[in-house]
């Protein structure tokens, strides 16, 4: 897999707007040590192959990252910062965790019978994407190696971070404009039919003046691509700096309409650098024709 940009959260650092990316070829892959997020196939599927990913608290693809799953497994991710692995045989509910951090991340082992399908279905994606993010589709007949698949988006080549023969999770093409775009999906010659997801830019507005003990703080979501309300989520990644009104995560629907925004509320509890990512809330249903 050729190393590209990659866009993981809109977010809020100390008073600066920007997209969290994953390393361009000219740099440096990002160290074991950074990983933070583990991506794994909601469903996978007894004795075939699937695909992990790891990234860094800057959404970069890290190599290095030991994975250990509760059965015993481990696997390391290679230079790509995924790895490819072998469903165990058993049905049921298993978990995995990166090595020496909190948090588990499960996942569902299928049957064979449960996953066959003689050609490429997808049953579940999501209507509205965020340009910039990942997304989960969910089908049938699809590649456990992620470089086996091939995904386009309005005929541009995406990114298959982790796979299953029963899911993946794509990043969309950093070329993507804002609105409504067809998806096929293509594995082992043969194509998906063609369906269509509505995929929106986030943008964030906030005062870019230092935050002081007490201060509240407005951050501003502008949603554009479309007009319907959409469901967002901050996470506050630095609780002992502000606090994110609202609890945390904190979520809230855009206004819709052609000024399409939502707006949170930062407090802040002392000096120092705070992060605020700010993300679309993942909804699966029927894929739309």
């Amino acid at each position: 897999m050729s190393r590209r940009r990659m866009s993981a959260v809109l977010a809020f650092v100390s008073g600066v707007a920007l997209i969290l990316n994953s390393s361009a070829s000219s740099q440096q892959p990002p160290p074991p040590s950074g990983a933070r997020i583990l991506l794994l196939p909601r469903k996978i599927v007894s004795g075939e192959h699937s695909t992990l990913a790891v990234l860094d608290v800057n959404g970069r693809l890290t190599p290095g990252v030991r994975v250990d799953f509760s059965n015993g497994d481990r696997v390391t991710t290679d230079a790509t910062g995924r790895a490819l692995f072998v469903a165990p045989l058993n049905p049921g509910v298993i978990s995995a965790a990166l090595s020496g951090r909190p948090g588990r991340i499960y996942t569902t082992i299928l049957s064979p019978l449960e996953a066959s399908s003689p050609s490429i279905e997808i049953s579940a994606a999501p209507r509205v994407a965020t340009i910039s993010d990942r997304f989960e589709l969910a089908g049938r007949s699809l590649c456990g190696d992620a470089d086996a698949n091939k995904v386009t988006i309005a005929g541009l080549p995406a990114l298959v971070l982790a796979s299953s023969p029963t899911s993946l999770v794509i990043l969309p093409p950093s070329e993507l404009d804002p609105g409504d775009a067809s998806v096929v999906v293509t594995c082992n010659k043969q194509d998906s039919e063609r369906f269509v997801i509505r995929f929106v830019e986030l943008t964030l507005e906030a005062n870019s003046s230092p935050l002081a003990p007490g201060d509240h703080r407005a951050l501003t979501v502008r949603v554009r691509g479309t007009t319907a309300k959409v469901a967002l989520e901050a996470h506050n990644m630095a609780p002992g700096i502000a606090e994110l009104a609202g609890g945390n995560p904190a979520r809230m629907s855009s206004s819709g309409g052609a000024d399409n925004t939502a707006q949170f509320s930062m407090i802040g509890k002392q000096h120092g650098s705070f992060v605020v990512s700010i993300r679309l809330l993942p909804t699966q249903s029927a894929p739309r024709p």
